[in-house]
């Protein structure tokens, strides 16, 4: 398909790749999309009308260039396209996994208006598991060694992104993270019919030959001072996410049969992994009532894991509409088809029972005028109230940063809410009131992306580069 016939978005309809049938993806724990091959990628490439201002791009966090690698795709020209993907992306047969493409990319996309939009994020996963498997590898031929070491703390994704980027430029860059494997959330968060954790081992092999050194179960400030680190090394990078859950600050939160979303999800996912690790148990959900309290990523995670577990049922209360829901759609279907029941404009006031949690208390809600951020206030409806069976509800709420001790001793500046202060002040940007220490992605925007907390992570170390 060398030559573009510019109408082809008009003879080959939009076909995402193959999806497993629902009675057995929720008897199993692997990715439920397909693969494309070279031809049906090529084809679906080829709808890309190469617009002249690509909205995708604009739309994309870290601004990939997609029509170009698309392009690219179509002609057949693999290897360049995971390199050109790459210039941009750290993670990008990870993000084509789990973006919420229809809210980004594709959401952008000029065709999306009732033609179908290009398959962004499954020709973007394509290209880098395809061009892996054929045998690419990172080029660093060029990369000349400046002599310069940097510590980056947390091996999720802003700190594989500041990595990635450091070691293009020719410094040497050692990861340090409490766990045994890479990834962070990406490993520990993301349930595994999202994104299969051998994805993640392949991203560690490829970041080995790259020549970025992994310090794994290493925890900072037990095993290793973050003195010695920041004596030791030319610069530091912050990026430790965001772990500490919101409440919801209602009667009942304190009763068994409550749960924190990501305990639970990182319970399972050691479970299924067969590492069980200290402070995250399985609970197993199998024959319970299941209500999931939250309208984002995270809380389509856990229905869809409570599902996988057979709960008897699974239904996730949100506070908005359908439309306002802060997470993909994409999920949200994929829940609905797996058998979640959604109840919207649905506030909890109460969950109730002795001492195990027996049922939760909702009223209804209707929208009210915008908040602070621009989405409107769900307000209650009276004498609109409901009691809902239930023998666990999952907390589901999002997250906040939560600083270690360790970096709060070292004097680096906080916000109230935790996020750590970077630039202003005669600052460079990303740098932190440590003059070596820069930081990036959750701890200081708060819970996002994967996606953004990439770019952030490549930005911090760009900025990091030029301090050095």
């Amino acid at each position: 398909m060398s030559s573009p016939n510019p109408l082809h978005f008009l003879e080959s309809p939009r076909k995402d790749p193959e999806v497993v049938p629902v009675k057995i993806r929720v008897r199993e724990w692997n990715e439920i999309y397909g693969d494309y091959q070279a031809d049906s990628a090529a084809d679906q490439s080829a709808r890309c009308i190469n617009c002249g201002n690509p909205y995708c791009e604009w739309d994309c966090p870290v601004h990939n260039f997609i029509p170009d690698w698309l392009r690219l795709v179509r002609q057949g020209r693999l290897f360049e396209a995971a390199e050109l993907s790459h210039q941009t992306n750290s993670l990008p047969e990870i993000c084509g996994r789990i973006c919420p493409q229809d809210r980004l990319c594709e959401g952008a996309c000029t065709l999306n208006d009732g033609l179908g939009a290009v398959t962004i994020g499954s020709v973007e996963k394509y290209i880098t598991d395809e061009a892996v498997r054929q045998g690419w590898r990172p080029d660093l031929s060029g990369v000349k060694p400046t002599g310069k070491r940097v510590a980056v703390i947390g091996a999720g994704p802003a700190g594989l992104g500041a990595a990635d980027i450091l070691v293009r430029n020719g410094v040497e860059a050692h990861v340090f993270d409490k766990y045994p494997r890479i990834g962070g959330l990406l490993t520990y968060g993301i349930p595994p019919f999202k994104l299969e954790k051998q994805v993640v081992e392949t991203r560690r092999e490829l970041m080995e030959g790259m020549g970025v050194k992994f310090h794994l179960g290493t925890e900072i400030g037990r095993d290793l001072a973050f003195e010695q680190l920041v004596n030791d090394f030319d610069g530091v990078f912050l990026g430790m996410g965001t772990y500490r859950y919101v409440k919801g600050n209602f009667p009942g939160e304190d009763k068994s049969g409550v749960v924190e979303a990501l305990p639970y999800l990182i319970g399972n996912i050691n479970h299924v992994l067969k590492e069980p690790r200290p402070g995250f148990d399985y609970i197993n959900l199998q024959g319970r009532r299941v209500v999931v309290l939250g309208g984002g990523d995270t809380a389509m995670d856990c229905v869809r894991t409570a599902i996988r577990q057979g709960a008897f049922s699974v239904t996730c209360v949100y506070r908005r509409d359908e439309d306002n829901m802060p997470g993909s759609r994409r999920e949200v279907q994929n829940a609905k088809e797996e058998g979640v029941e959604f109840l919207f404009n649905r506030q909890p006031i109460e969950i109730i029972g002795r001492d195990q949690v027996e049922g939760i208390r909702l009223v209804e809600t209707q929208l009210g005028e915008p908040d602070e951020n621009g989405r409107r206030r769900p307000e209650p409806v009276p004498d609109s109230e409901q009691t809902l069976p239930a023998d666990a509800v999952i907390i589901a709420f999002g997250f906040r940063p939560n600083p270690p001790q360790w970096l709060l001793d070292a004097g680096i500046e906080t916000h109230e809410d935790g996020r750590l202060v970077v630039g202003g002040n005669g600052r460079a940007a990303f740098q932190t009131s440590a003059d070596k220490v820069f930081a990036g992605g959750d701890m200081v925007r708060g819970a996002d992306l994967v996606v953004t907390a990439v770019f952030e992570g490549r930005e911090a170390a760009k900025s990091l580069l030029n301090s050095l």
